[in-house]
């Protein structure tokens, strides 16, 4: 559409693709991500545990700092405003990074509990920013925003999977299955088989990421609430599971298609800027 952002900020997932775009590698990273497979997301994981987290973060940032941003590039330095949130694990407040280096802002805007270890950072341990501000509409005004534009990832995701979890029973197939057996086969004691009976309780990987599902919805439908966007994106992915980044092309036509139907309401929004 020929839009150019002048203040780009965000949170967990959206902190890479910020990052991405504002350090001119968006391209570089869509075409990392549309080239995975579920054998290279499971090469990610690491099950000794040894990084306090199931994902190798180390392994990631390697990654990260060739498809993302390089080691070197810092916040201060960039052409375009950035800044990314995240959480101090022990008082629950709300972290902007706004200065420093961009992958420190992103590994510590996607320490997703449980997943990731906590992200050390000036004497304090940072998780994932969704647990605060999950669409940071407020720091793109603080950043100098005038019109906001905002792309919620959780408009549609609410017990989505738990219908997953009954497909794959029904199905004996999905990707996020196809990852944990994977994992299973290094590890059977730390990902044991399911019984089938329909009064088994959700597995580990359900019931954590509905759990999230729930937890941002709602702190999203609140900040927004108190400082709402001018134009608000909301992607259909409830399709995608929370691991499956192998499906990320399938994610990213999702965006388009969903900024193509509110491309009315950016036009006007621009307009009236």
């Amino acid at each position: 559409m020929g839009v150019r952002p002048a203040v780009v900020a965000g949170c967990s997932i959206g902190s890479i693709v910020g990052a991405a775009q504002v350090t001119g590698h968006l391209d570089d990273l869509e075409t990392w991500v549309r080239s995975l497979r579920k054998r290279d997301v499971a090469a990610f994981f690491d099950i000794n545990w040894r990084f306090n987290g199931l994902v190798d973060a180390p392994r990631l940032r390697e990654h990260l700092a060739r498809y993302v941003a390089p080691e070197s590039a810092l916040i201060e330095k960039l052409d375009t405003a950035y800044g990314s949130v995240a959480t101090n694990l022990v008082n629950g407040r709300e972290v902007w990074f706004t200065e420093g280096k961009v992958l420190d802002s992103v590994m510590a805007s996607i320490a997703l509990p449980g997943l990731f270890a906590p992200f050390r950072h000036q004497g304090h341990w940072l998780v994932d920013g969704g647990l605060v501000n999950p669409v940071p509409v407020s720091l793109c005004h603080a950043l100098g925003a005038e019109v906001v534009i905002a792309v919620n990832l959780n408009g549609d995701i609410l017990g989505k999977h738990f219908a997953k979890a009954r497909e794959r029973e029904e199905n004996g197939n999905g990707a996020l299955e196809s990852l944990i057996d994977t994992l299973r086969g290094y590890s059977a004691g730390l990902f044991p088989d399911r019984p089938t009976a329909e009064e088994t309780p959700p597995s580990l990987f359900d019931t954590i990421a509905s759990s999230i599902n729930i937890t941002q919805d709602r702190i999203t439908r609140s900040r927004m609430a108190g400082d709402p966007p001018d134009v608000l994106l909301t992607p259909r992915l409830a399709q995608v599971g929370l691991l499956e980044f192998h499906r990320a092309g399938e994610a990213i036509e999702q965006g388009r298609a969903c900024v193509e139907r509110m491309r009315p309401a950016i036009e006007f929004a621009l307009g009236q800027g």
